[in-house]
């Protein structure tokens, strides 16, 4: 699909006139971009869909020793049924991939220790092959946090940018637990040891311009609910009006709209495609490539 055809297709829940206001619902532009983080900036699907088959294979075989005894490979979980499951915290996707559903007296306990092995597993596993931002990501972060993106707004507005010369603070909000959510920003771009100096490039890091990062475990309660952004908001001194929540699954919406955030954005390189996500209320505009959501996010500076 070209980039002309494509960018910045509305949602149908919001209108043309709804998306006009709602660019222009404040005197300046956003302060701050916050981003989910698998299937949005890093493609780790695979990392979580291996490390998820180990676990579920493991709890199996203890489980049901008398039944058939599975490895990873032969594991009955589809490739599609995990991205499905993506759109819970932790704790509530194993438990649902293991036939519990909310309201079971065991849904709570075995999605908690199913989710407490699962971190432990594959946080160690994540490094930039494993979890690598998806190719344009990198730049497109240094551009909005250096202000160029807010340059390019302005030159093509006639307009001052709202972030100013030092463009906009990033954060990072993610339904996994937030020691995974350091681990996949550090090793896109990987912190100096302290007896060492850093590098240029290191002292310009991209984990060094997130003002804020969290994860499911270090927030009142994750998304659907807003209160993660909430949080990433009162560490970057801004109100949730003042920010643009990035996302590929439905929760990210919601989250967006029970914030109060300015706009929220989605992705279709993640989880989930436009035929999921095009109607889902919050979402005021599909991208498809990472040039797409640089222009989305130009209309907010």
């Amino acid at each position: 699909m070209s980039t002309s055809s494509s960018m910045l297709r509305q949602t149908s829940s919001l209108s043309t006139e709804e998306s006009s206001n709602s660019v222009n619902s404040a005197t300046d532009g956003i302060r701050g971009v916050i981003f989910d983080i698998d299937g949005t900036l890093a493609d780790s699907w695979n990392l979580g869909y291996q490390a998820t088959l180990t676990v579920l294979t493991d709890y199996h075989n203890k489980n049901n020793a008398e039944e058939e005894q599975h490895t990873p490979e032969t594991y009955p979980l589809t490739a599609e049924e995990y991205h499905y499951g993506c759109r819970f915290t932790t704790p509530e996707r194993l438990a649902r991939h293991v036939g519990l559903e909310p309201g079971h007296e065991s849904f709570e306990s075995v999605g908690e220790d199913l989710g407490s092995k699962f971190d432990d597993y594959y946080v160690q596993l994540v490094d930039k092959k494993t979890a690598g931002f998806y190719e344009g990501i990198g730049s497109m972060l240094i551009k909005l946090h250096s202000g160029e993106l807010a340059s390019v707004s302005s030159d093509d507005d006639n307009s001052s940018s709202g972030g100013g010369s030092n463009g906009v603070q990033l954060g990072a909000l993610t339904n996994a637990c937030v020691e995974y959510a350091h681990a996949v920003l550090k090793a896109n771009c990987p912190v100096h040891s302290s007896d060492v100096p850093p590098s240029p490039a290191e002292k310009d890091s991209i984990y060094q311009r997130f003002s804020s990062i969290h994860g499911a475990n270090s927030v009142p309660r994750p998304k659907p609910f807003g209160d993660g952004i909430k949080k990433c908001c009162d560490e970057m001194n801004l109100s949730p009006d003042q920010i643009i929540y990035i996302g590929d699954a439905p929760t990210d919406a919601k989250a967006a709209v029970d914030a109060g955030a300015r706009a929220a954005i989605g992705v279709l390189w993640g989880s989930n495609d436009e035929e999921c996500l095009k109607n889902e209320e919050g979402f005021n505009a599909l991208c498809s490539t990472v040039d797409e959501l640089e222009s989305a996010i130009t209309r907010y500076l």
